[in-house]
């Protein structure tokens, strides 16, 4: 029996595979479960159709991902923080200091996706990672300055 899998099943696929399985698994357990549908020519139409939606609704995330990450690239931002003996800093600048300066520069990040791995404590100039979207990361150039 062919069935469409509606659910990700243990030790036999994911959700969208069409998989060959026993008779009385497929009617006895997957179907009513509604972990599968049959897979006839209506439902595999209709996974078509679905797989090709998500293929486009991907496509379309994945330019708008490369369009931002191109923008976060050219675009370098200042933060501006008091400075003590030897130019290190009153506290530090975090990633959610960058998230608000690529705000106030017209560019919208979520603070989690700025990877720092510690907080900056020194005046200079920094590349700081940005993950964008899966796949997609972009850099972006931070100048600490003294206030």
């Amino acid at each position: 029996m062919k069935v469409i899998l509606q659910a990700d099943v243990d030790n036999l696929g994911h959700t969208g595979e069409v998989k060959d399985v026993a008779d009385g698994f497929g009617r006895n357990y997957l179907l009513p479960r509604g972990y599968a549908v049959l897979a006839d020519a209506r439902n595999v139409r209709q996974l078509e159709h679905l797989q090709r939606l998500a293929s486009a609704r991907h496509n379309k995330e994945l330019a708008g991902a490369k369009e931002l990450a191109d923008k976060i690239g050219k675009t370098p931002v200042s933060i501006k923080r008091q400075t003590g003996e030897g130019d290190k800093l009153f506290g530090s600048v975090n990633n959610g200091d960058i998230a608000e300066a690529l705000t106030a520069a017209g560019i919208t990040v979520d603070k989690r996706s700025i990877v720092l791995d510690e907080p900056i404590r020194n005046i200079g100039v920094f590349q700081v990672p940005v993950k964008v979207l899966r796949g997609v990361d972009a850099s972006v150039k931070v100048y600490v300055i003294r206030a």
